[in-house]
């Protein structure tokens, strides 16, 4: 009895340590870039037959109100979204800054607008494999850009 209690607060501390600290749980890999730049970033990109199969599932199954909820998204963005998006994306897996006029864009459609389509993009199978690690990245790239875009509308 007197070691599942031991156990128990072992178990309990542990929990409550990593909610208050969760970068302890983690190495800081936060500096070197998921995917290097040119060949490495090409392949991630490359899609397959199987996996475009996966990516039409994936996408027929999204509920009706969320797809349209993400093509107002898009909409916001305007024609040059597209590319903004695979910009932002090789942001985030390489750590190459976005143009001012995607980091305008990404601002004009707002935050929540970014994170629903940063989500449905690392669902994509060939991005899948980052999913786990690219919140943070993310949440850096949407500061970055919403504080150059302050910065850039008091100039």
């Amino acid at each position: 009895m007197e070691l599942k209690a031991i156990f128990m607060t072992f178990f309990i501390i542990t929990t409550l340590v990593s909610f208050a600290y969760p970068s302890l749980g983690q190495e800081d890999v936060d500096d070197e870039p998921l995917v290097k730049s040119g060949p490495e970033m090409d392949a991630v990109e490359a899609i397959s037959p199987a996996s475009q199969d996966y990516n039409m599932y994936m996408l027929e199954n999204l509920p009706p109100k969320f797809t349209t909820y993400l093509e107002n998204c898009m909409d916001k963005m305007g024609p040059i979204f597209r590319r903004c998006n695979e910009d932002v994306i090789e942001e985030i897996l390489t750590k190459k800054p976005v143009s001012r006029e995607c980091c305008r864009k990404v601002v004009k459609a707002g935050k929540e607008c970014y994170v629903e389509i940063r989500k449905l993009m690392f669902q994509f199978y060939q991005l899948k494999r980052f999913s786990s690690q690219v919140s943070f990245r993310t949440n850096e790239v949407w500061e970055r850009c919403s504080s150059e875009n302050i910065i850039n509308s008091l100039t």
